[in-house]
C-alpha cells in the first residue's frame, strides 16, 4: 500500500513537468531567431504505477519527464541538402555564363566582332576601289589587326575568368577542410555530453548548420548510428558514430576523424588553351578526389564544369600499337640522350591510337590538344612530349616519357582487347574550354581561307605571295606561317594547329611591306584587275569559301551568343526553380523545426495553467496531512 504522503509526491512530479516544460517553451522562444535552432520539446510518459493489493489493483505514480528532444525531420534535412546542392551548381552557371556573355556581347561602349569584322571588309572594299593604293592597304592591313586583337583580348578574358574559377575551386577545397574540422570537433563535444545519457541539443543544432553550409559546396550523405559498450553488443554507450560523405560516397568526416583535400596544381595542360596551374584535387592521403563523377553536386560541380567544361568533345580514340620503350637519342647528333641529373638513360615509346569514328578530331581546326600533356592509358598517366595525325590512316602517333620503372606503357597495352586512351574528361558541358575551341576553330578557318586565296596571287617576279594571317610565337619576331602540310599535322609543325586566338596575327613582313600584299593573281593584267581583293571579299558571306558550324564567317558571333545565350537562360531557370525549390523544402523542414511564436505563447499559457494546478494540488494535499497529522489524534 503506498504512503500517506505519496499524492503529495504525485503532484511534485507534475509540477517537475510543468517546470520543465515552461524551461524548454522559454529556450524555444529565445532562440526564435538562431540559425538552425530545432524547436525542442519535453519527452514524458506516466510514472511506473504501484501494485496496492487492494480491489482496484494499482495506482498511479504521477509523470516523469525523461528528456528534452528536438523536433525535426530527418527527411526533410536529406531534401534540403539534395536541393541545396543542386542551387548551388547553377547559381556558379549563371554567374559565370552573364560574364562570358558579356565577353561577347557588342555594346555601344565597346566595339565587338561585327563592328570589328564589318570595318575590316570595308577597308578590303576601300583598297578595291582605290585599285590597291598603298595608303588603303594600310588602312586594311590596321583593321585587319584589330581582328586578330579584339579575338587576343576575348581569349585572354576567358582565360582569367578560367584562372578566377580555378582559385574558386582552391577557397571551396579549403571551406569543405575547414567545415569537417568542425564537424569532427563538434562531434567530440556531442559524445562527450550524450555519453552521460543527455542529449546535446544545441551542439546538434550547430553541427547541422556546418552540414547545410557544406551541402551548398558539395553533396552530402550522412550516416549516424550508436557505439555500443563492446564490439558486437547490444548495450549503447551513448555516444554515435556521425559519418559525412561527399561526392557520391567519398568519406570526409569518421566521428572524430576527418580528411583533408589538396589542390595539387598540374605541371601540364589538358587543352591547348587552358590556363597554366589548374589544380587538381587529391586527398591529404595521396588518394584521387574525383572531380568529374557524376554523383559530384554543388558549386564545386559548377565551377569545375565552368573550367573544364568541353560539351563532350576530347581525345580519345581506339590504341592500335604501343611500341617497346627504346633509349631517347639527341635528333642532331644521334647519340643517347641521359637524365642531366642523375646521368640515367631516358627512355619513350610510341602509343598509336585510331579516331577514325571520331569526326572532329581529324580535322585540324577543331584540334584541342595540347603539345605536351598526359594521357590514360589503362588508369594509368602517361606523360606524352609530341604527336603527330596521320590522315590517312587516321591515327595519332603519341611519344610517351616513358622513364617508370613500375609500369611502362607496353605493358599497359593488351593487344586485341579494344582498349581505349584518353587525354581529358568527357564533360557535358559548354565551359570555357569550349568557347576557347570554338574561336581557335573560327580563326583557323578564317586565316586559312583568306590565306589560301592570298598566296594564288603572284607578284611581278613570279614569287608566291606570303600568308595574310600568320600566328604570332612566343618569341618576339618569330611567327607561324603554316608553310607545312596541314592534312597530316603534329604538335611541333607549322601547321594552322599553331594557329589559335591568342596569337592571329597579320603577316608582319606585309605591315612592314605593303607592296607584299598582293590584289591580283596576274600581274600583268594591271591594279585594276584585282581578282585576289573579289575573292577575299567573298570569303564573308560565302560558304564554300568558308563555313562555320554551316553558317558564314560573319555569323560567328551570331552562333558563339547562341550558345551562351541558351546556357545563360538556363542556368537562370533552373537557378530560380531550385532555389524556389529549396526555399519550399526550408519551409517544410521549418514548419517542423522552427519556432512559431504563436504555438508557443500557447503552450506558456498552456504550461503555466499545469503549473499552477500542481501547485495547488500540493496545496491541497499539504491541508489534507496537515488536518490528518495536527487536528486528527486519539
Amino acid at each position: 500500500m503506498p504512503s500517506q504522503f505519496f499524492g503529495l509526491n504525485i503532484a511534485y512530479t507534475g509540477l517537475q513537468a510543468s517546470n520543465a516544460w515552461l524551461t524548454t517553451t522559454a529556450n524555444n522562444i529565445a532562440n526564435v531567431e538562431t540559425e538552425g535552432y530545432a524547436r525542442q520539446k519535453v519527452v514524458q510518459e506516466a510514472g511506473q504505477a504501484l501494485r496496492t493489493n487492494t480491489t482496484y489493483g494499482m495506482v498511479g505514480a504521477g509523470v516523469d519527464a525523461k528528456a528534452i528532444e528536438q523536433i525535426r525531420n530527418e527527411f526533410y534535412d536529406l531534401k534540403f541538402w539534395n536541393s541545396n546542392a543542386t542551387l548551388g551548381n547553377f547559381e556558379v552557371k549563371e554567374d559565370y555564363a552573364k560574364q562570358i556573355e558579356d565577353y561577347f556581347t557588342e555594346t555601344d561602349m565597346v566595339a565587338g566582332f561585327g563592328t570589328i569584322y564589318s570595318d575590316m571588309f570595308a577597308g578590303l572594299e576601300e583598297v578595291y576601289k582605290s585599285a590597291g593604293s598603298s595608303s588603303s592597304k594600310v588602312q586594311f592591313l590596321y583593321l585587319a589587326g584589330n581582328l586578330g586583337e579584339y579575338f587576343s583580348a576575348t581569349a585572354n578574358n576567358l582565360k582569367k575568368l578560367q584562372e578566377d574559377a580555378n582559385l574558386e575551386i582552391k577557397n571551396q577545397v579549403d571551406s569543405i577542410n575547414t567545415l569537417a574540422s568542425e564537424i569532427a570537433s563538434m562531434n567530440k563535444q556531442i559524445n562527450a555530453i550524450e555519453i552521460n545519457k543527455i542529449t546535446a541539443n544545441e551542439l546538434r543544432d550547430k553541427r547541422s548548420v556546418l552540414v547545410d553550409k557544406l551541402s551548398k559546396i558539395v553533396d552530402v550523405e550522412i550516416q549516424e548510428y550508436p557505439i555500443y559498450t563492446e564490439e558486437g553488443g547490444t548495450i549503447e554507450s551513448g555516444a554515435n558514430r556521425y559519418i559525412v560523405r561527399i561526392a557520391g560516397g567519398q568519406e570526409l568526416v569518421n566521428c572524430y576523424e576527418y580528411n583533408t583535400l589538396n589542390c595539387v596544381a598540374r605541371d601540364y595542360k589538358v587543352n591547348q588553351s587552358d590556363a597554366e596551374g589548374l589544380f587538381d584535387i587529391e586527398w591529404s592521403n595521396g588518394l584521387e578526389f574525383n572531380l568529374y563523377g557524376r554523383n559530384l553536386n554543388g558549386v564545386l560541380k559548377g565551377l569545375v564544369e565552368v573550367r573544364d567544361g568541353n560539351n563532350e568533345e576530347y581525345f580519345h580514340g581506339k590504341i592500335t600499337n604501343v611500341t617497346d620503350r627504346t633509349q631517347k637519342t639527341d635528333p642532331v647528333t644521334g647519340n643517347p640522350v641521359t637524365d642531366p641529373d642523375t646521368g640515367k638513360p631516358l627512355y619513350e615509346s610510341k602509343l598509336t591510337i585510331s579516331v577514325d569514328n571520331i569526326p572532329y578530331l581529324q580535322d585540324i581546326t577543331k584540334c584541342t590538344l595540347s603539345n605536351t600533356g598526359r594521357i590514360l592509358l589503362n588508369n594509368t598517366n602517361f606523360e606524352y612530349t609530341s604527336w603527330s595525325y596521320d590522315a590517312t590512316n587516321k591515327e595519332y602517333t603519341f611519344t610517351l616519357d616513358d622513364n617508370n620503372d613500375e609500369r611502362l606503357a607496353k605493358d599497359c597495352y593488351q593487344p586485341g582487347k579494344n582498349m581505349e586512351a584518353s587525354v581529358g574528361r568527357s564533360i557535358q558541358y559548354q565551359g570555357i574550354p569550349y568557347y576557347q575551341e570554338q574561336m581557335n576553330e573560327w580563326v583557323r578557318q578564317f586565316a586559312k581561307a583568306m590565306n589560301d586565296i592570298e598566296q594564288t596571287a603572284k607578284d611581278e617576279f613570279g614569287n608566291q605571295a606570303e600568308v595574310l594571317f600568320a600566328g604570332k610565337q612566343i618569341t618576339d619576331d618569330a611567327m607561324w606561317d603554316f608553310n607545312e602540310d596541314n592534312v597530316n599535322f603534329s604538335s611541333t609543325g607549322d601547321t594552322y594547329y599553331q594557329l589559335t586566338a591568342y596569337n592571329m596575327i597579320v603577316n608582319k613582313n606585309m605591315v612592314k611591306d605593303v607592296s607584299k600584299f598582293l590584289t591580283n593573281k596576274d600581274p600583268d593584267q594591271g591594279q585594276d584587275q584585282q581578282d585576289i581583293l573579289s575573292e577575299l571579299m567573298d570569303v564573308q558571306t560565302n560558304k564554300d569559301k568558308m563555313s562555320f558550324r554551316g553558317c558564314s564567317s560573319k555569323e560567328f558571333l551570331e552562333c558563339v551568343l547562341s550558345d551562351v545565350a541558351l546556357n545563360t537562360s538556363n542556368a537562370i531557370t533552373f537557378s530560380k526553380n531550385y532555389q524556389n525549390i529549396t526555399n519550399s523544402i526550408s519551409n517544410q523542414r521549418l514548419s517542423v523545426m522552427g519556432v512559431d511564436n504563436d504555438e508557443e505563447a500557447l503552450n506558456l499559457v498552456k504550461f503555466q495553467e499545469a503549473y499552477n494546478l500542481s501547485a495547488k494540488m500540493i496545496q491541497v494535499f499539504t491541508e489534507i496531512y496537515d488536518r490528518l497529522i495536527l487536528n486528527t489524534g486519539v
